[in-house]
Formats: C-alpha cells, sequence, structure tokens
C-alpha cells in the first residue's frame, strides 16, 4: 500500500516524500483509514512503530477538510504523558504540516506558567499538551476546549502508570460537544486500558498491530553475563569502544546510578552525559539535542528517556542495569533499530538480574541469546545458577518416625 492510496491531500503527500517515507507502517495502514472515516479508535502499537504519523495526518487532513477561519481556540487536543514525547508529537506535526497552514501549540510542564499563557494567546488549531499543565492552565481560564473536535491521547498504559487518568477524564469532560477520539498504548491488555477506553471512545474500532511482546527484527538482542560490577564495566567499555558503535544509549534504573556510570565513563574518556527527570526541561532539550547532533556520543538515562526520544540513528540500546518490567524493555530497546535501520540492544546481566532477565523473556515469549567478549568471559552460566537455584529449593527429607512401643 502507498500513502497516495489514503486520498491524502497533496499537501500531506508532498510533506511525506519531504521526510522520505517509502511506505506507510502496519499501523498507518491499520489506523489512517479509520480516522479519516471519523471513526474512534482504540489502538495498540509497540514503540518505533509509526504510530505518531498514524494519528497526526488524519488529524491534519481533518483541518483541510473542515477549514474555519478562526484558528483563536484549539480545533485538535493531543494528550502526551511527558514532555519529551510532547515534543516528539510537535516535531511530527510540524514536519508533515510544513506544506500548509496548521498553527500549533506546546504546553508542558518544566516552563514558567505566565510565559505559556502569552504562548496561548497565539492562532492555534493543534494544542499538544501534558494533561497536569493543561489542567493548570485550564484553571487559569489561559485555555479553552469547547472548540474541541478531536481529541488523541498518545501512551495512554504510560498515562495510567503515571495516574494522570483522572485528570484527562476531567479534561476530556471540559469538552461540551462531540469530538472524534483516538486512543494510542503499547498494550491494549488489561482492565485499566479497557476502562479508560470505554470512558472515552464511542463504539470504537480495534486495531492491535504488533503485539507489546514482539520484538522489532530489525533489533538484535543479545545477553553479556557479568561477574559483578568491575566486570560490567569493562564489558560496557569494550562495547562502546567498538568501531560499531556510533551512538548509544545506556539505561540506569536510578538516577544515582545513571550519574555514576557517566562519571565512570568520562574518566574513561568517553563522551558521555546523563539525562534524567530533576533536570530543567530546557537543560534536558539542550542534551539531546547535543546527543543528536553526535556532539555527544553516549546518553546515560533513566526511564525518562525511554519514551520521547525519537532518533532514527542510535546504533545501540545498552542496558546497564535491567528494567523490571517487560513492557519497560520494549520501550528502552525500541529507541535503536528505527525507520528500518538496524540496531543492537545490549543487556548486561548479573547474577541478581536473572530473575529480571527471566521476567523479560517470558514477557517476550523467547530466550535472548548470549555471548561472550574475548578476553572478558564470565565465571559462570545460567545453567550453573539455574542448577543452585534448584538445590536451593529442593525440600529437605523428613527424618524417618520411629516405630511407636507397644503399650504394656
Amino acid at each position: 500500500m502507498t500513502f497516495e492510496e489514503f486520498d491524502l491531500d497533496e499537501v500531506l503527500l508532498s510533506a511525506i516524500r519531504k521526510q522520505s517515507y517509502n511506505k506507510p507502517t502496519p499501523i498507518q495502514v491499520a489506523a489512517i483509514p479509520l480516522m479519516l472515516d471519523r471513526k474512534d479508535v482504540l489502538a495498540g502499537a509497540a514503540t518505533g512503530t509509526g504510530k505518531t504519523a498514524a494519528f497526526v495526518l488524519p488529524a491534519l487532513q481533518y483541518l483541510l477538510d473542515e477549514p474555519k477561519h478562526s484558528s483563536r481556540h484549539p480545533r485538535i487536543l493531543i494528550l502526551s504523558p511527558t514532555r519529551e514525547l510532547a515534543f516528539q508529537i510537535h516535531k511530527v506535526v510540524k514536519n508533515l504540516g510544513s506544506y500548509g497552514n496548521f498553527p500549533s501549540v506546546i504546553i508542558t510542564g518544566g516552563f514558567k506558567l505566565n510565559v505559556q499563557i502569552d504562548v496561548l494567546t497565539r492562532a492555534c488549531d493543534i494544542l499538544i499538551a501534558t494533561p497536569g499543565r493543561l489542567a493548570k492552565l485550564i484553571e487559569e481560564d489561559a485555555v479553552t476546549l469547547s472548540y474541541v473536535e478531536m481529541v488523541i491521547i498518545d501512551e495512554a498504559d504510560r498515562m495510567l502508570d503515571m495516574g494522570q487518568g483522572p485528570v484527562v477524564r476531567a479534561l476530556l469532560d471540559a469538552i461540551p460537544g462531540d469530538f472524534q477520539a483516538g486512543l494510542f498504548s503499547a498494550t491494549l491488555s488489561g482492565k485499566g486500558i479497557e476502562q479508560f477506553a470505554e470512558d472515552i471512545l464511542d463504539e470504537p474500532e480495534v486495531v492491535q498491530v504488533d503485539a507489546p511482546n514482539t520484538k522489532s527484527e530489525q533489533i538484535q538482542q543479545v545477553v553479556y553475563l557479568a561477574n559483578d560490577k568491575a566486570h560490567k564495566d569493562a564489558l560496557l567499555k569494550n562495547i562502546l569502544k567498538d568501531a560499531s558503535c556510533q551512538s548509544a544509549i545506556v539505561f540506569c534504573n536510578k538516577k544515582e546510578k545513571a550519574i555514576e556510570v557517566t562519571e565512570w565513563l568520562q574518566s574513561q574518556n568517553i563522551s558521555a552525559q546523563v539525562l534524567h527527570g530533576d533536570f530543567t526541561q530546557a537543560t534536558r532539550l539542550d542534551k539531546m539535542n547535543k546527543f543528536k547532533a553526535n556532539k555527544i556520543k553516549v546518553l546515560v538515562a533513566t526511564d525518562v528517556a525511554a519514551r520521547g526520544l525519537d532518533m532514527l540513528k542510535i546504533t545501540h540500546v545498552i542496558n546497564y542495569d535491567m528494567p523490571f518490567r517487560g513492557d519497560m524493555y520494549i520501550h528502552r530497546i525500541g529507541r535503536t533499530g528505527r525507520a528500518q535501520q538496524v540496531g543492537i540492544a545490549i543487556n548486561l546481566v548479573e547474577r541478581h538480574d536473572l530473575k529480571h532477565l527471566e521476567r523479560i523473556e517470558y514477557h517476550l515469549e523467547q530466550k535472548l541469546p548470549i555471548e561472550k567478549i574475548s578476553g572478558l568471559e564470565p565465571t559462570f552460566t545460567i545453567k550453573e545458577m539455574e542448577k543452585k537455584a534448584a538445590k536451593k529449593k529442593r525440600p529437605k527429607k523428613a527424618p524417618a518416625k520411629k516405630p511407636k512401643k507397644a503399650k504394656r
């Protein structure tokens, strides 16, 4: 199928060609026609599958089909759980709308409230926002949702994880008229998403493309076993120094560990910077822009960067710490292998990480290959660890009971 077959306006087709989109991805093939037919959509799609364009293109086409003279108030509302993802969506809106007039505004936390109130005085057809900041601006009477005709909620599962569900429902209650809605999520399983969708959508068409435990065929996944922290550091250095590693994200579970790993890499003359949630938005954007411009080779990040980093040339994703959940693993490794490019996802696994690896493999429904680096081989194998664990779990035999003496 081609983008031309969607019957999109030439304004959008020109922008698509400019972005070098060769053909629509499966989620775009499934979702775009439904949204163009003005149907509510509940879509499940893993990260890196092109889902942002799957809802941005129908939104832009809607504005072309239903032009209005005044753009003072937003007609399209796109909600994002995080600042990073909101900026990514805004970038896609700008790129795909580059040949037309689609005034858009982005509203997120991390910026002064009065500055964003001023921004909202501009012309605006499309409002991209995080729920908490938008709710605050509505309280300040800085924006109205009374003219909204289409609502897109991206990464709904993440919103629920972050406790944003009630805020989103309150925001939608502030829209007095009917509106078309699209709810996009990495996973559609679980009562939380089902109830969320039931509250928001009207007889939606359900689309599931790439189940959340499906790995990308473009991502090579591998495990390296590490004896201890020093061994793990040596493995990390070897991987980052390899000629194949051009740009890497190293994930840590905690801010303190991310800072520690960054400082160690810098001491080894490896260009690295840390990214975590305590930085101001301006600082985070500066670090990400330097990373995109190849001024920084390695970004050591907490999961604040697992969603919203949309870069096409990340060659390696390295889990210095194994994530606790399978869906978070999928989101992390989805930072590489994007747009038909091959990527590598590497997991550094110590003995205490084996339970997390087992949980992730269960989620993926497959075993991840274990490889070794010459000169940095581990002193243990997973089979040895499994045998030890089995011995510990083996119940001890109860001592044989002595026969009771017969009473005289």
